[in-house]
């Protein structure tokens, strides 16, 4: 089975000898990041009860949802939400398969609720919040592309594409590195640290800089001048913890809108500026590597909620950044790679229009060298792009 793989050569400047990259990364608390986590989970929830129920996975994209901002009044010590954050479900899922009616809007809001409150274990889940559930019906024609894929390799169900690159430049590594510091580290030992916090990098030249806002949950902050005490001691570790990724000097600001004198400052009741007049929606965030990118090309789809059989906005983006990262670790002489895969609907995701592999090369090697084991990968990673679908169900992919 012949593929249509291309490998070829780029000339450009390489990302860590440009002068200005930027990196943003929206961490889980996040409105967007709480839209992308919901429609998501509401999606393996639903493909593992279509599984039980009829044996495989029914056609779904539950990508669509909103989150609209409530309301409510923060204070040291502990504040009050005044209106609810509310949830919108929508998209599509099959309702009836085989005359047998199966209770998505059921699955999507208990999905929901349960995603909700482990994000977010501050919020009273019976006061606090609201989730409306206003799923659809599929397309017939979409429908039938994904059922007719039984038993062979899937359809797409669109033409559309994915990207991917690799490596991590170390503003990128920082990024990652950061955030999960803060969610591992720092918030178990701090639970000031709400779980909405948002962390922009800007490298110009061989100077780092993170500009975090961090919404900090008031019921553990006495003052403002426990607030200012427990700003400096995170600003301190947040810094030694990223001068661990580079040499270059690292600067750390958080809450750089704060106003002290009047007490102005990022304090929330449940961890989130979703309380507070912060909307949210899917596929507005992070890129399926969990980063905001612009030196490097992106796709606008949104990852979450797609339905993880066919659907080519989540499996190729995917699916291009493993490639890419197996490329980097297993080719000698790659300095950076990015990789694009095309599709066009109806044909079989293992049969893209094009596997696109751009490669700057380290000195001394060529391309010429290199191409055959990179077209070796990408053409084992789509004779297996079904693998994908079984890691996205299992929970083992992360697409935000």
């Amino acid at each position: 089975m012949t593929r249509n793989i291309s490998v070829e050569g780029l000339d450009q400047i390489p990302i860590e000898r440009q002068r200005i990259e930027l990196v943003e990364r929206k961490c889980l608390g996040h409105p967007d990041s709480l839209a992308d986590g919901i429609a998501e989970s509401i999606s393996r929830a639903l493909s593992r009860s279509y599984m039980e129920e009829c044996g495989t996975v029914l056609h779904h994209n539950t990508d669509q949802g909103e989150v609209v901002a409530g309301e409510s009044i923060p204070k040291f010590g502990g504040g009050i939400i005044t209106k609810p954050i509310y949830f919108l479900i929508s998209g599509r899922a099959t309702k009836v398969f085989d005359g047998v009616n199966i209770p998505a809007d059921a699955i999507a809001v208990e999905a929901a609720r349960g995603y909700i409150k482990k994000i977010l274990p501050t919020l009273n889940m019976d006061r606090d919040v609201i989730v409306d559930c206003r799923m659809g019906m599929g397309s017939t024609d979409l429908r039938d592309v994904f059922r007719s894929c039984e038993g062979k390799a899937p359809r797409a169900n669109d033409t559309s594409f994915g990207v991917g690159h690799a490596p991590f430049s170390e503003a990128e590594s920082i990024v990652r590195g950061v955030s999960a510091f803060i969610d591992e580290k720092l918030r178990p030992r701090y639970p000031v640290i709400g779980q909405d916090c948002k962390i922009m990098c800007l490298r110009d030249g061989d100077t780092i800089t993170l500009t975090i806002a961090m919404a900090f949950v008031d019921r553990y902050c006495s003052s403002i001048t426990e607030y200012i005490e427990q700003k400096n001691v995170l600003t301190e570790q947040i810094a030694a913890v990223a001068k661990q990724f580079t040499n270059r000097k690292v600067n750390v600001a958080i809450n750089t809108a704060d106003d002290l004198e009047s007490a102005s400052v990022f304090l929330t009741v449940s961890g989130t500026s979703a309380e507070m007049g912060d909307d949210g929606s899917v596929g507005r965030g992070n890129r399926a590597n969990g980063l905001i990118t612009p030196n490097r090309p992106m796709s606008m789809e949104a990852t979450s909620g797609k339905n993880p059989v066919n659907h080519i906005g989540k499996i190729y983006n995917l699916l291009a950044t493993r490639i890419a990262q197996d490329c980097v670790a297993e080719v000698d002489g790659i300095e950076e790679m990015y990789v694009r895969i095309l599709s066009q609907i109806g044909y079989p995701v293992d049969q893209p229009h094009v596997a696109s592999a751009q490669v700057l090369t380290k000195p001394g090697t060529t391309i010429k060298s290199i191409k055959p084991d990179i077209e070796g990968i990408i053409d084992g990673w789509l004779e297996k792009t079904t693998t994908i679908t079984e890691k996205v169900i299992k929970g083992e992919l992360s697409t935000f």
